[in-house]
Formats: structure tokens, sequence, C-alpha cells
């Protein structure tokens, strides 16, 4: 864990993709194909798989419309956010800190990480369903396994953020299939679903259509996609970013039409199977059962489980991300990816541990309605301020939306706001049937002022004037005041691992300029040093000793003040006593050349020791 001190959003991997010049269109185009493909499983998520079925086995294909309809204001939405994102160079979350009140915007990131935290509950019970419908694993224990792919994501993402995408892509390529093949099996009567697509609502269909339109637009994927796009080395010029803006729109609506598919593919399945036999389903585990049955082969429940299997892991990764960007946005605070992954499964494993292990396996379909009402009290707070910042003619320039934008941008944030607090509504008042009598005052003291404290800060947000001016006093432009640093003693960490030549080829530079004596500094790691500390002077530290007093000697020759130290036991805490004890103005350390799961088992030096010194430290 790390201070922040990049202001790019996902500063490993920003401007990591070159933009390749005097090539062909198609070319071109697949170097900014990708960003939208991992916020595209977010719409494809297990979460929208129970409204989904629920959809189609209660009403046939009469709400295909809503599922186009929930499609076209997520590529409206998504395209502002990567525009955000190329023309700003700042993602929604900075975005957000850098505009509202410091106290605004500490609560929409707990509000965000709660949202990421439901939708990587609805993403763990997906894939643990997955694996019991699969291979027959316990939902208890199914949960517990998710909590190993988070090594599958590091090991990922070391790799680029090309690979991350090329993984994504292949995930969502075998879901399409496994229901391309379900659509095959089933049958559906395509004049039927033609029909689908004219909008059309009955009271009784109301509900699920207001449960499959909550449960499409997922509000951490507004910012990702701004931070995902950053990703690009786009020139800064108009021209460039106009490009840019075109591609992304391209690659918005070819990633999101395919997620369309994938619901549309679920939704058609769930009615042609189970609508057309009259049976109604509620749950992701009774469609898996009732498929091979009513189509007459096993495949068709095993593609079925396969392809959950598959929208869980997707979602997770992309998951991790977006985790990462909120934090880093909001609060400027970077932490190490291992940990970041390890809170945001555990805050998801542990209340689907506890509610399985009380309620049983029919407990799993009440936290994945839990997660989407968590989600849709989420989103208003994303979309409103994305709309405000790319409607800043100051910041977006000649990108600013324009007003038939604008227009079909506040009318989708209408619908979406006004749905949602429907869905809400229902759910809330069903658990309040539900507990009726005296366990229902505990929704009273606990829900209700919780959404009453979200309705004031969202009508807050919507009116710019209330915070806008208010941060423009706050955030006056910085003078800058620079000295002159001079170095009398400068320190050299010194490992014997191979780096040796480049470590004092800077000090020595470093202690010509400034006229500064070289302090040489090395830590005997091995059992002895650790037990017996300066007592073992065993072998391993005599040679230590020689190699550090033969570096020493050389450099005396070429006209440096040289003085020797070793330190015996732990390295970080030694190198920082060492350091204290000489009073060295600076250190130059090596870097351990190693990252990810290495970095767990070999464990780090470099941010240990910077963190318990008020000295520069530079790392070679």
């Amino acid at each position: 864990m790390n201070d922040y001190t990049k202001s790019n959003s996902l500063s490993e991997v920003h401007r990591s993709v070159s933009i390749p010049k005097n090539v062909g269109t198609f070319k071109r185009f697949f170097a900014f194909l990708g960003p939208a493909y991992l916020v595209s499983v977010g719409y494809m998520d297990p979460g929208n798989w129970a409204t989904d079925l629920e959809g189609g086995a209660r009403f046939g294909y009469s709400l295909i419309w809503v599922l186009l309809m929930s499609n076209l204001i997520a590529v409206l939405l998504q395209t502002l956010s990567a525009r955000l994102g190329i023309v700003t160079g700042r993602d929604l979350a900075q975005a957000c800190r850098e505009n509202y009140p410091k106290p605004v915007a500490f609560i929409l990131w707990v509000l965000c990480e709660i949202a990421i935290a439901a939708c990587d509950l609805a993403e763990v019970l997906g894939t643990a369903i997955g694996l019991n419908l699969l291979l027959n694993v316990p939902l208890l224990y199914g949960v517990i396994i998710t909590g190993f792919d988070t090594f599958l994501f590091l090991i990922i993402q070391n790799f680029g953020i090309r690979k991350v995408e090329a993984f994504i892509v292949m995930l969502i390529s075998t879901i399409g299939l496994c229901f391309g093949i379900e659509i095959f099996l089933a049958e559906p009567v395509w004049g039927e679903v033609a029909k689908g697509f004219v909008p059309h609502l009955t009271s009784e269909s109301l509900y699920v259509a207001i449960g499959i339109l909550g449960a499409t637009v997922m509000p951490h994927n507004l910012y990702l996609h701004s931070a995902l796009v950053q990703t690009r080395d786009v020139c800064e010029t108009d021209e460039c970013k106009k490009q840019a803006c075109r591609w992304n729109l391209l690659d918005t609506s070819i990633a999101l039409n395919a997620a369309f598919f994938v619901n549309a593919a679920i939704l058609i399945v769930a009615a042609s199977v189970f609508y057309k036999n009259g049976i109604i389903v509620t749950e992701i585990q009774q469609a898996h059962n009732l498929l091979t049955p009513l189509l007459g082969t096993a495949i068709a429940s095993t593609l079925f489980a396969l392809a959950l299997i598959a929208a869980g892991q997707s979602s997770t990764l992309t998951g991790t991300l977006a985790g990462q960007i909120v934090m880093e946005g909001f609060l400027q605070f970077k932490m190490r990816p291992v940990i970041r992954r390890l809170i945001t499964r555990m805050l998801a494993i542990i209340p689907a541990v506890i509610v399985l292990a009380v309620k049983g396996d029919e407990g799993s379909y009440g936290l994945l309605i839990l997660s989407q009402v968590i989600l849709s009290l989420q989103l208003p707070f994303a979309v409103v301020p994305l709309i405000h910042f790319t409607s800043d003619k100051t910041r977006m320039k000649q990108f600013a939306n324009k007003k038939w934008v604008l227009t079909l941008a506040w009318t989708a944030a209408v619908v979406i706001i006004a749905l949602n607090a429907r869905l809400v509504y229902g759910v809330l008042s069903g658990w309040i049937e539900e507990a009726a009598g005296s366990n229902a005052i505990w929704i009273w003291i606990t829900a209700i002022p919780v959404i009453v404290g979200c309705v004031v800060l969202l009508m807050y947000m919507t009116f710019p004037k209330l915070w806008r001016k208010r941060r423009e006093v706050a955030m006056p432009i910085p003078s800058l005041s620079l000295s002159h640093q001079t170095y009398t003693k400068i320190g050299v960490a010194l490992d014997f691992g191979g780096m040796e030549e480049k470590i004092l080829s800077h000090a020595q530079s470093l202690a010509q300029h400034h006229n500064a004596a070289i302090y040489l500094f090395h830590v005997v790691e091995g059992v002895s040093g650790q037990v017996f500390g300066k007592e073992a002077f065993d072998d391993e530290a005599r040679t230590d000793k020689e190699h550090i007093d033969n570096i020493s000697e050389q450099l005396r020759t070429f006209g440096f003040e040289v003085h020797t130290h070793l330190g015996f036991g732990n390295v970080p805490q030694q190198l920082v006593k060492l350091a204290n004890e000489t009073q060295i103005d600076l250190l130059i350390m090596g870097g351990h050349r190693h990252s990810g799961l290495k970095d767990i088992l070999f464990g780090t030096t470099v941010p240990k020791v910077r963190h318990k010194l008020k000295i520069p430290v530079m790392v070679i």
C-alpha cells in the first residue's frame, strides 16, 4: 500500500497502447478496440440473468423491446463516459473529486464502493451457482472457491491491458456461443420475436420491465470506461481526440450490441422453453434444471452453466479495475491490486457465506435481488455527474454535449431514476410486508433514512448552482516555490543482486555534482543474521563484508569519500536504522525486479523503507 503519487487514471497502463499512424482503417480501429468489451460484461453479469429469465418465462417475447431500450441508453451513457476520459484526461471519479466539495466526494466514494461490493456479490453468486450446476459443488463451497480467482486476475493483469482485453473477449465469445446453441435448440418462433420489439406494457409486466432496466445499466461501468479509454496513447490535438471519440463510439456500439444479444438470447430461450410450456421461472437453478427435460438434451443445461461461470468470471475481473479506479480517483490513494481485490472479494464473500449458512441455497436468490437494489440506488449518482461534466464547455470545449444529446441524456436519466426508484420502492414494500409487526421498525430505522439521504444528495447534485461556485472558490491555482537541493551525504543500499553498477553510477554522478560523501549499506539477511544479529559473523557475513569493502576501495580511487556499514536481520528495518544513524540526505536503492505474486512470497523493500524515512529515496 502506498501514497497516491500520479494523477493519471490506471497509471500503470496509462497510454500503454500505441496508436499506429499511416496504416489502414482496420488496423487503426483495432488499436482502439477493447475498452468497451471490458465494460460490456457488466451488462451480461449474473444479476441480469434472473430478470431476463423471469421476463421471458412470464411474458414470452413481449419484453425484448425493453432490453433494446436499455441497450440504447447504455450506448449513450457509455459514449459520454468515454468522451469524458478522452477529452479531459480524467476519469469520472477524478472529475467528481475535483468538482464537488470534499464531504460530497467522500459520500459518493462510499456509495460507489458499496455498489462495487454489491456487484461483486452477484458475480460471486453467479460463479458459485455455475460451479454447483456444472460440477455439483455445494453453493457454500462454491462461494469460498471464488475467493481464489483474485490470483487469476493478478496473473493476467501482469501481461498488460491488451491481454486482459483479449481474455475478456474470449469469455464473452464463450457466453455468446453457448447461447447461440441454446437458441438453436430452443427453436423460437421468429415472427413472435419480431413482435417483441414493438413497445407495449401491461400492469403485470411493468414491474419485470423495471427490473430488466434497473439490472442492465451498471454504475461502476461509467467510472470504468472513462479510465480505460486513457490506456490509448492519443495525441492532445483536437483532431486526434475527435477521431478517438468516433472510434470509441463504434467500439461501444459493437460491444454493447454483443451484450444485447446475450440478454436477448436468455429472454428468448426462457420464452421458447418455459413460457411455451406454462412454467414460471424465477431462479437460475430452476431454469438450469428444467432445460434438459424440456429440450430433450443434456448439453442445454451444460452450456447454460458454462455460460454462467464465464459471465461471473468476466464481470469479476472488470469489477476489480473499477474498484481501483474509484479508490484512486476519489481518494488519491493507491493500493496494491492484490490487497484491493481481496478486500472487495471479502466484502462479497462474507455476507454470502453467512446467508447461505443460515438459509441454505434458497438464500442466494434474495442476495441477488439485494445486489440489484443497491446498484439501483447508486446509479443516479454516476449518471447525473456524467451528464453535467460532459456538458461543461469550459472543460469539454467543442466536445461538450450538443442540445439534442443533452436532451436524450437527461431523458434517459429521468427514466432510469424513475424506474429504479420504482424498483427500490417495490422491494422495500415487500420487505416491510414480510417483516410486518415489530420487526418492520428495523427497516424504517435503517433503510428509509438511507434512502431519504440519497434523495437529498441527488437533488443537491442535480443543480450545479449549489456546488459549482463553492468549488471554484475552494480551488485556487497554486503557485510553485522551488529551491535548490544540496546533498552532503548520499546513502547507497546494495543487495549484491546484479544492479550494483547502475546504482553506483547514479551515486557517483550525484556525489561528484554535490561534492558529497558516499555511504554504502548492505544488510546480511541470512538465518544467523536474523537470529544473532551482529554476533553472527559467519561465511555469508564475511563474504558480504569483503564485497562491500572491495567496492568502497574502488570508489576511493576515484577520489570519493566512502563509508561502509553492515546491517543484520530484517532488510527494511536495518536500512532505515542505518540511514537514521548516519544522517544521510538521500538514499539510492535498486528495485527488487519482481511484482505480483512474487511480492507476496518474497516481500517488498522499497515501499517499507520509503514510508519510514523523511529523506528522498531514489529507486533505480
